[in-house]
């Protein structure tokens, strides 16, 4: 794909495509690169269209972001910059703690996950 290709919202299966085969493309590009711009937009787009076709699924919010982690090629360390505490993503990531409201604001924002799927309750694993 061409990279002066301009991007508009996703309307169809060929369209998303096409917007996945580019971010697999530009997925390791430099922050403050145009091909990181790209990128940013293709997240969004691709999320707009997957949400417009079919609801989330009905799992726990630390399975989803690990989803969406894998969705974006992004890996636990990412998250540890959005937020700010490598430790305690280790510890929501394996249930040992809850998301916190600021968790899920920042998680939110940078996953394109709507905070509303990051607030169900779910367990988490007893210290054996």
């Amino acid at each position: 794909m061409n990279t002066n290709t301009q991007w508009f919202l996703i309307d169809s299966e060929e369209g998303y495509n096409d917007a996945v085969n580019r971010y697999k493309e530009v997925k390791h590009a430099a922050k403050g690169t145009e091909q990181h711009k790209e990128k940013m937009l293709l997240v969004h787009l691709i999320a707009e269209y997957e949400k417009s076709i079919s609801d989330l699924p009905e799992v726990d919010p630390v399975e989803l972001i690990k989803v969406r982690l894998d969705d974006f090629g992004y890996k636990p360390a990412d998250l540890a910059n959005v937020y700010g505490d490598k430790g305690t993503i280790s510890k929501v990531l394996n249930y040992k703690q809850a998301l916190s409201l600021t968790m899920i604001r920042k998680f939110s924002q940078f996953l394109k996950l709507p905070a509303g799927s990051l607030i169900r309750e779910y367990e988490l694993k007893a210290d054996i």
